[in-house]
């Protein structure tokens, strides 16, 4: 599955994108944004595989990904309903408007109507959180920079490295297990990246949890 693209812009039009890689492929994005045609950028990327059709999303930020991929697990909301939402209102107007119970807002998002919005306000709540912990960084415009059509030096974890860490050094549960783990007598700067991937990797909700996870890798 494909979930990070880099590469030369060669169409934009705020609605797709197509972005050229290093090996010359031709990746078609949905994309909400307009990316200037010839400049580098780097993407992440929900890859969406239905009933045969296969379609690829392009978010500015790890936490738009994941929250794309939560929203398209509610009852009744698909992709292109939680792309729109996305697009429209963003993470955190879509979290305030489901909590308040604000229909009205959640269905200023085209696509969006009462149904939608009301399943919404009944299921998103609850799950947000462990969502939203996520970093809402972009990369950095000088590692964007640094991607064009003949460079093949670039990789994921040296360009999500920024977002990574401002994800995992925030989190309450991370710093818990911090905690946990050096009481029992390890060293946080061991510990401490190894925690970090497994955040990304699964979906920890309690430090229990990730305490759990950590043990299990030494």
């Amino acid at each position: 599955m494909i979930g990070f693209l880099q590469g030369e812009i060669v169409f934009s039009d705020g609605q797709e994108s197509i972005v050229r890689t290093t090996q010359g492929i031709g990746y078609q994005l949905h994309c909400h944004w307009i990316l200037p045609e010839g400049s580098a950028a780097a993407v992440f990327v929900s890859h969406i595989v239905r009933e045969g059709h296969e379609a690829l999303y392009a978010f500015k930020s790890l936490r738009d990904k994941k929250f794309f991929e939560l929203l398209i697990t509610l009852p009744g909301i698909g992709p292109k309903a939680a792309y729109s939402l996305i697009g429209a209102l963003g993470a955190e107007q879509i979290v305030a408007a489901a909590k308040t119970d604000d229909k009205a807002t959640l269905r200023k998002a085209p696509g969006v109507g009462n149904k939608s919005a009301g399943q919404l306000v009944l299921d998103l709540p609850s799950k947000a959180e462990k969502v939203m912990m996520y970093s809402a960084r972009t990369l950095k415009p000088k590692a964007v920079a640094q991607l064009n059509a003949n460079d093949s030096s670039f990789d994921y974890d040296e360009a999500v490295e920024e977002v990574v860490q401002n994800h995992s050094n925030t989190s309450p549960i991370l710093e818990e297990t911090m905690l946990a783990c050096k009481e029992l007598g390890f060293k946080e700067d061991t510990i401490r990246p190894i925690a970090q991937n497994l955040l990304l990797e699964h979906s920890v909700s309690r430090a229990e949890q990730l305490v759990h996870l950590v043990l299990k890798q030494l």
